[in-house]
C-alpha cells in the first residue's frame, strides 16, 4: 500500500528474476511535479487527480499457460504426495493411527495457515513471481527428504513381518527418523504458503482487468485453476496412489519430486511472457496507519469543503477507488486539516506526509475493504466443517456398504470421493462455456450471476449435502440392523453415497470457486495475494470446528461410536445441516447489506494544492 507521494525503487535482485515490468508512459521532467498532489472533494472522486497512468505489456493467454502448467503439476505433485501418506506413516513407520493422524493434521493445519505469511511477504517485499519461485525451490528438498525416507532403509524402521504386526511388536521409529520426516513435510508446507495464495493473483495480473475481455477472461481464470485442481486431484488419487500401493513406495514419491523440478522449470521458461508488478510494502503498516490517523483527528469536524489526500497511482495500479461514505469514521484518516499537515515530513526526494498523520483515500478504502469482506468470509468456516464431517464420516459409511461393481471388482472405500471432483471436472467447463454465456444473457451482466449469489448457492449444496447423508445413512443403519450381515454390512449398494458426494462437489464449484473470484474481485489490487490466503483460513478454521464439534458430541452423546451401526450419524448430520441453514440465513444478512467495490480509472491530468 502507497505510504508516500514518492515511487520506492526495489532492490536489483527482484528485476533480474522478472523480465517484463510496468513502465510508465511519461516520466515527471519537472520538480514542480513531484510536489503535486491531488485530492478528492466530499464523497466523490476527481478524475483529474490523478499521476501520469502507466501503461504494460499484458499478453493474457500467451503468458497464462505456464502459470496453469505449473500450478497443475505442482497440485498433481502434492495430492501425489499426500493423499496417501496416512498408509505410509501407519505401514512404513509403524505408527499408531492417532499419532499419525495428529501429526498429518497439525501438518495441514501449518500448510493452511501458511499462506496468510506467503500473502504478507509476497506483498510487502518479494512481489507474486518471486515468491512463487523461492517457494516452489522450498518444495523440491522437502519432496526429495520424503523420498529418500522410502528409498533409504536408515531413514525409516526396519520392515516388520506381519506375525509381528499383529502382535504389536513392531521396531518403532526413533527420534532422528522422525525428525527427518518432519523436517520434509514443513518445507512443504512453506512451500505451499508462497505458491497457493500468489498463483492465481498472478495469472490475474496478465490480463488488463480495465476492460470488458480482461474481466470475462479472469472470470474463466478462476474456473480454470479449479479445474486443474480437480484433474490434478483424480490423477493424484488414482495413479500415484496405485503407484506407492502396488509397486513402491520411493517411485511413488519420486515421480511427484521428478516433476516439481519440472514444474519449476516449466514457470522459468514462460518469465519472458510475464508481467511482474512490484511489491508496495506492507499492508498491515499501512491498516494499522489508518486507524492511528483516524483516531487522532476524530474530534475534527468534517467541513463541507473538506479535502482528502489521494495521491498519483502507482505503476502497479489501474484503477482508484473512490472515497466512500461506508465507516465515514475512517475517512478523517485522509482529511487534509491544512495546508502544513501535508508535509510532516521530508525526505531527500522530496516532501512526503507523515503516515501516521495523514493517509491516503486508497490506504482508507483497502481497510474499509477488509473490514466489509471479514463477515462475508466467516460464513465460509462453517460451510467447511460440513465438507470436511463428509471427508470423514463418508468413508465409515462405505465401509459398511455393499462395494461391489459386478462379481469380481470392489470399491475402495477411500476412492468413493472421487465421485465429487468427477461432478467439478465435468461441471466446471460445461458451467464456463456453456452456462455461464445463457445467463450472461439473462442477467445483462458480465458475471452471469455476482460472485455473493454464488457463495450462497454454494452454501445451498454444501446443506442439501449433508441432509442427503443423513438420509442415506439411517435407511443404511435400517438396513443393517434389520437384515444383519458378516462384518455388520448393510445389503445397500455403496453408490447411494453418490448424491451427497455429487452435492458435494457441486458446492465446491459454486462455493470455493465464487470465494476466490469474490476476494480477487473485492479486494484492491496490491491486496489479492491476501485475500487468496483467506480461502486457506476458511480451510483451516473448518477443519479445527470440525474436530471440536465432533468431540463435543463424542462425549456428550452416544450418536458417533466406533461402530456406526450402534450410533446415531445421521443425527450428526442433520446437527450440521442445522447449523449450515442458520449459516445461510446469516449470509443473507451479510449479502443484503455488502457494496461491491467500485473504481475509477483516472484521467493523466493532476491538480495541485499550494504548498506554504
Amino acid at each position: 500500500m502507497e505510504e508516500n507521494t514518492r515511487k520506492s525503487c526495489r532492490p536489483s535482485l527482484w528485476s533480474f528474476f522478472c523480465c517484463t515490468k510496468h513502465k510508465s508512459s511519461s516520466s515527471r521532467t519537472t520538480e514542480d511535479d513531484s510536489l503535486q498532489i491531488a485530492f478528492v472533494e466530499n464523497d466523490g472522486v476527481d478524475l483529474s487527480s490523478s499521476t501520469s497512468t502507466t501503461t504494460s505489456r499484458k499478453l493474457g493467454w500467451k503468458a497464462v499457460p505456464y502459470i496453469l502448467g505449473n500450478e497443475a503439476i505442482q497440485r498433481l505433485t502434492t495430492f501425489g504426495l499426500m493423499g496417501n501418506f496416512m498408509v505410509y506413516l501407519v505401514r512404513e513407520f509403524h505408527m499408531d493411527q492417532v499419532v499419525a493422524a495428529n501429526i498429518l493434521n497439525v501438518w495441514n493445519g501449518a500448510s493452511n495457515l501458511s499462506p496468510l505469511v506467503g500473502a504478507f511477504i509476497s506483498d510487502a517485499y518479494l512481489g507474486k513471481y518471486l515468491t512463487i519461485v523461492l517457494a516452489s525451490f522450498a518444495a523440491i528438498p522437502g519432496m526429495a527428504i520424503i523420498t529418500l525416507t522410502a528409498s533409504i532403509p536408515q531413514l525409516r524402521p526396519p520392515k516388520c513381518s506381519q506375525t509381528l504386526e499383529q502382535l504389536g511388536q513392531c521396531i518403532s521409529y526413533t527420534n532422528s527418523q522422525l525428525w527427518v520426516l518432519l523436517i520434509g513435510l514443513y518445507c512443504i508446507a512453506l512451500a505451499t504458503g508462497g505458491t497457493w495464495p500468489c498463483t492465481i493473483p498472478f495469472g490475474i495480473d496478465q490480463f488488463d482487468t480495465s476492460t470488458v475481455e480482461g474481466k470475462k477472461a479472469t472470470s474463466s481464470l478462476y474456473n480454470c485453476f479449479y479445474t486443474i485442481y480437480t484433474i490434478s486431484y483424480l490423477t493424484g488419487q488414482t495413479v500415484v496412489v496405485y503407484i506407492q500401493n502396488s509397486i513402491s513406495w520411493g517411485l511413488g514419491f519420486g515421480i511427484p519430486t521428478f516433476l516439481m523440478v519440472c514444474s519449476v522449470l516449466l514457470f522459468l521458461a514462460g518469465s519472458k511472457f510475464y508481467v511482474c508488478e512490484k511489491p508496495e510494502g506492507s499492508i498491515f503498516s499501512g491498516i494499522l496507519q489508518v486507524l492511528v490517523a483516524a483516531y487522532n483527528k476524530r474530534n475534527h469536524k468534517v467541513p463541507t469543503d473538506a479535502k482528502y489526500f489521494d495521491p498519483p497511482l502507482t505503476e502497479n495500479d489501474v484503477a482508484k477507488l473512490p472515497l466512500s461514505t461506508q465507516f465515514r469514521f475512517l475517512n478523517k484518516a485522509a482529511l487534509i486539516v491544512d495546508n502544513s499537515d501535508q508535509y510532516l515530513k521530508l525526505d531527500d526526494n522530496g516532501p512526503c506526509p507523515n503516515p501516521w498523520r495523514l493517509c491516503s483515500v486508497q490506504q482508507v478504502e483497502a481497510l474499509k475493504c477488509l473490514i466489509k469482506i471479514i463477515p462475508v468470509w466467516a460464513s465460509g468456516i462453517i460451510c467447511f466443517v460440513s465438507i470436511t464431517t463428509q471427508g470423514t464420516f463418508t468413508v465409515s459409511q462405505a465401509m459398511k456398504m455393499d462395494l461391489h461393481l459386478g462379481p469380481n471388482f470392489q470399491i475402495p472405500p477411500g476412492s468413493l470421493s472421487v465421485i465429487a471432483y468427477i461432478t467439478i471436472a465435468i461441471w466446471l467447463p460445461l458451467y464456463d462455456r456453456v452456462l455461464l454465456p445463457t445467463v450472461r444473457k439473462i442477467t445483462k451482466s458480465e458475471e452471469g450471476i455476482s460472485t455473493l449469489q454464488r457463495i450462497g448457492i454454494g452454501n445451498v449444496c454444501s446443506i442439501l449435502c449433508t441432509v442427503v447423508a443423513g438420509v442415506v445413512e439411517r435407511q443404511r443403519r435400517s438396513l443393517a440392523i434389520s437384515n444383519p450381515q458378516p462384518g455388520s454390512v448393510a445389503t445397500m449398494s455403496g453408490m447411494w453415497l453418490a448424491p451427497q458426494l455429487i452435492f458435494y462437489g457441486f458446492y465446491e464449484v459454486f462455493n470455493v470457486v465464487g470465494q476466490i473470484e469474490f476476494y480477487n474481485n473485492e479486494f484492491p489490487h496490491n491486496m489479492r495475494s491476501i485475500g487468496n490466503s483467506l480461502l486457506y483460513l476458511s480451510v483451516a478454521g473448518g477443519s479445527y470446528l470440525s474436530s471440536l464439534l465432533v468431540n463435543i458430541v463424542h462425549n456428550t452423546t452416544d450418536w458417533l461410536t466406533n461402530d456406526i451401526n450402534e450410533g446415531r450419524l445421521d443425527y450428526f448430520y442433520f446437527l450440521i445441516a442445522g447449523l449450515g441453514a442458520l449459516n445461510f440465513f446469516y449470509l443473507l444478512f451479510c449479502s443484503s447489506g455488502y457494496r461491491y467495490k467500485t473504481a475509477v480509472k483516472p484521467d493523466i491530468e493532476q491538480c495541485n494544492i499550494g504548498v506554504n
